[in-house]
């Protein structure tokens, strides 16, 4: 075993570094509290340039703490590097234990700061203010060393004024748990979208369609700075049961000649958590070598055939094939159509759900394989 390896407890990352900071640079930094063993700054490999972060691995533990407690924040080539312990366990990293997520942040406060509030809550093992060539976004990290300390500081810091903005303090939560919260959102909607009817719809019309589903908490047609209908509204019902029974059955219906559509009323994130999960899968069938990508299309107008399927949906790439389903001469209402790659699959799925063709609003998934 390598004396590097043995004392890899005393490994610490330094972060935020400035492009032009040197290996010899941190090396006569971080030398003035202990021995160091050696120093990294991580490069590409093909630029080499640097990554703007960097590993320094000191023989003694008591000087990488030295380091961590003396040095955090000091300005190195005019900005202030944020240090914390080298964490190698993947599985600590990824498991959300002792992660803290801050939302609603002041863009005044910086990585100093988000550390000097949270640190009265226990030992922190990383901390981080996200951010863009413009600044702050708003939002940053913690992570704690005990779950403990990071439940403290839920209960301390949540709803707490901090310079001028009541902040959102909770538990880190991660990418699987926030899809399945939107899976399960999705099993209980009661907010409903609905579009394609005229400019002449308004609030009170547009409730008195779809009140007799059930009990209706908000109703709203949204319109131009002229006050006319935009063709889409949003309706909010007390029940889940309600809203999935406007769903069922208004879906398709005629309101003045035009085929409405009517859905689960979605978040723009999780409208993306959806598209990104489709396209996801969409690579790892591609991975596995598996020719085209399969759109299935529903609610087909009885009038769409081939050839009409494949004019609508071409411009969004290249199509291996199309087949509108029939039985005895007659469409059974749905079809599919092939795509070459997922990017094309998924701008059509975008463009494409919930559009009139004929008179039917299409409704539009993913062909599972089997």
């Amino acid at each position: 075993m390598s004396v590097e390896a043995k004392y890899r407890v005393a490994s610490l990352y330094v972060g935020d570094l400035h492009a032009d900071v040197t290996e010899d640079l941190l090396f006569n930094k971080f030398s003035a509290v202990g021995p160091v063993l050696s120093i990294r700054v991580c490069r590409d490999l093909a630029t080499r340039r640097s990554l703007g972060y960097a590993y320094v691995n000191f023989l003694q533990l008591a000087d990488a703490q030295k380091a961590l407690d003396t040095m955090n924040f000091d300005l190195i080539q005019g900005k202030p590097i944020r240090l914390m312990w080298s964490q190698r366990d993947a599985y600590l990293r990824k498991s959300g234990i002792g992660n803290v997520f801050i939302k609603n942040l002041d863009r005044s406060i910086d990585n100093k700061a988000l550390y000097d509030h949270f640190s009265a809550f226990g030992k922190i093992l990383s901390s981080k203010v996200m951010s863009d060539d413009q600044g702050s976004k708003g939002y940053a990290f913690v992570q704690f060393q005990s779950q403990s300390a990071a439940d403290r500081a839920i209960q301390e810091m949540n709803g707490r004024m901090l310079h001028h903005c009541k902040v959102f303090v909770g538990r880190f939560k991660t990418r699987q748990d926030r899809e399945a919260e939107l899976r399960n959102k999705a099993r209980e909607f009661t907010n409903v979208y609905i579009k394609n009817f005229g400019d002449d719809m308004d609030d009170e019309r547009l409730k008195g369609v779809f009140s007799k589903y059930g009990k209706t908490l908000s109703v709203k047609v949204m319109t131009d700075s002229s006050g006319r209908s935009k063709g889409f509204g949003f309706v909010s019902f007390e029940s889940h049961e309600a809203a999935k029974r406007a769903v069922e059955e208004m879906n398709g219906q005629d309101i003045d000649g035009q085929p409405l559509f009517v859905g689960r009323a979605q978040k723009k994130v999780e409208r993306q958590a959806e598209l990104k999960q489709m396209f996801e899968q969409l690579k790892k069938e591609r991975f596995r070598g598996c020719p085209g990508v399969k759109l299935y299309i529903k609610n087909l107008d009885d009038t769409i055939d081939d050839n009409t399927l494949r004019k609508e949906f071409s411009s969004f790439g290249s199509i291996s094939r199309v087949k509108v389903m029939q039985e005895e001469g007659r469409s059974k209402g749905f079809g599919l159509v092939c795509f070459s790659c997922p990017e094309e699959a998924i701008r059509a799925m975008a463009e494409m759900n919930g559009r009139v063709l004929g008179s039917k609003p299409l409704n539009i998934a993913l062909a599972q394989r089997h």
